[in-house]
This record gives structure tokens, C-alpha cells and sequence, in this order.
């Protein structure tokens, strides 16, 4: 990795200061949010585990079918900050589609470490595949979706080893993954000094949680893409993987034209944008 300042770093990852419109981004996700979960049905803050913050919420398939495929969709934030309740949006894409949607919350840094988390999302995935045919979904059809953090988060559920973790757990228990705007190694987000306090990224930490840097993992598919507007380093990280894990894992590995860090979100929930074709072209592979 090429050494550079970190002023340099800084303006790579700090995606509120290279978006100054991001209050009004996240306005909206909070409103619309709100909204479906006034008007859809939603099991809120289901307990996956008794440490902080685990909970989740189960928004089940408009169609109601039984065996319904499952999305679990897990938000950014750069592992400190944000809610699933800002992301319920993000739910009608999928359930229209007849899938149910799992979003989980999880601590935050500093409160615990990047390490934390990543353990958090295994037991969240874990306890989806346990427990989901109790709401009607079927164990056996995760879909992992993840934006930002959330990427790096489900970039990571793909290369764990489910039945080192719990020997009830099938080898294969996730298989697929959307990674939006993901974060693939954490050397270059190590240097950003505007991270440096909240995250408190070890080497050890690092080495843990760049999935660029583990072997591709076997009978997987990743989608990676990010906005084409997004700074050059999150552009880096879409094909770093691709690179890594090779094409057969990654066949996708792209930049849409024209969205930024945050509206690439909002991108994903609209018919005919080609983020949401990947996202249903995911879901029914």
C-alpha cells in the first residue's frame, strides 16, 4: 500500500465531508424509515443475543408465501455510529419481491472493536438460520446485503467458517453477498486520523478484519460495487476484492454513475436502477 499523509486519508474516508448534503440524505432514511414502519408489518427489536445492542428487526414478506427467501441487511456507519431503524427503507425492495428482511443493530466503536462487531454478526447470522422458520422464512436462502461498514460486515460473514463458530451450523450457511461501498482491508482505514479515537484499529484488529487479505472463500458470490462520484480509495476497495478473491467469487465488481456514499443507498430501492437489478438478480441466484 502506498504511504501517504494523513490529510490524504482523511479526505479519502471521510464520506460527511466529501458529501456535504449527507444531513439531508440521512433526514430522509430517518422519514421514510419511520413511514414503513408505520405502514408494514415489522417485528421490532428482536433479541439475536444479550450483549449491546442485540437486537433485530424482521419485516416479513408481503406476500406472505412460506419458505420465504431472507435478506439480512446490515448498515454502515464506519462501525460508530447510525441504527437499523435508519434503514427500514431499505425493506420494501425486498419484501415486494417476497423475501423477508432481517436487519440487526450491533454495538459501536468505541464501545467495543471492529473485532466485536464482525463476532456480533456471526452470532446475528447464526440465530437467523436457527430461528427464521419461526416467522415463516426459510434458513437455507440468506442473502447478505451490506452498505458501507455493513460491506466489510458481509464481506466477512462469506469468508467465516460457520461450523468452527457452532458445529450445528452447515458449512455453506451464507453463499451470497451485495457489498455496497465496502471496505475490504483496514490498513488504509487505519491511517485516516479522524478515525483514529473512535475505531482504535490494532494491527492485530486489521490483520482480523481485511477480508482482501484472507483466501477466497469457496462456493461463494460476492457483488461489489460502489458510486462512481465516491472518493478514489472506495473505488479501489470495489476491485480490490475482485482482485483478491478472483471472478469466479467476485462476478461483479463495478462503479454506478453518478451516486455518491449516500445516495447509492437510496439507489438500490428504485425500480429500474441497475443497483436494484444486482440486488434481485442476488436474491433469486
Amino acid at each position: 500500500m502506498t504511504q501517504r499523509d494523513g490529510a490524504w486519508y482523511d479526505r479519502m474516508y471521510n464520506n460527511r465531508a466529501l458529501v456535504p448534503e449527507h444531513a439531508a440524505h440521512f433526514a430522509h432514511w430517518r422519514d421514510a424509515s419511520a413511514h414503513v414502519r408505520a405502514t408494514h408489518r415489522c417485528f421490532q427489536d428482536v433479541a439475536y443475543g444479550r450483549g449491546l445492542n442485540e437486537t433485530l428487526d424482521i419485516f416479513p414478506s408481503l406476500s406472505a408465501a412460506d419458505k420465504a427467501p431472507v435478506v439480512v441487511f446490515i448498515h454502515g456507519g464506519y462501525w460508530r455510529s447510525l441504527d437499523k431503524a435508519d434503514h427500514s427503507f431499505i425493506a420494501p425492495t425486498f419484501t415486494a419481491h417476497g423475501a423477508h428482511v432481517v436487519m440487526p443493530n450491533y454495538a459501536l466503536c468505541p464501545a467495543v472493536t471492529v473485532s466485536d462487531i464482525t463476532l456480533q454478526m456471526v452470532k446475528c447470522v447464526a440465530w437467523v438460520w436457527r430461528n427464521i422458520h419461526r416467522f415463516g422464512g426459510d434458513p437455507s436462502r440468506i442473502t447478505l446485503v451490506g452498505h458501507s461498514a455493513g460491506g466489510h460486515l458481509v464481506t466477512m460473514m462469506l469468508a467465516c467458517d460457520w461450523q468452527a463458530y457452532a458445529a450445528d451450523l452447515p458449512a455453506h450457511l451464507v453463499t451470497k453477498a451485495l457489498s455496497i461501498s465496502g471496505l475490504y482491508e483496514l490498513a488504509s482505514v487505519q491511517a485516516a486520523p479522524f478515525l483514529t479515537d473512535s475505531l482504535r484499529l490494532t494491527d492485530e484488529v486489521v490483520l482480523r478484519n481485511s477480508p482482501a487479505w484472507m483466501p477466497a472463500p469457496k462456493r461463494r458470490t460476492l457483488y461489489s460495487v460502489a458510486g462512481g462520484i465516491e472518493s478514489e480509495e472506495f473505488v479501489r476497495h470495489t476491485f480490490l476484492i475482485q482482485h483478491a478473491w478472483g471472478n469466479v467469487c467476485v462476478p461483479v465488481a463495478e462503479t454506478l454513475e453518478g451516486l455518491q456514499h449516500f445516495s447509492i443507498v437510496e439507489a438500490m430501492t428504485q425500480p429500474g436502477h441497475r443497483l436494484h437489478a444486482l440486488a434481485l438478480e442476488l436474491l433469486n441466484k
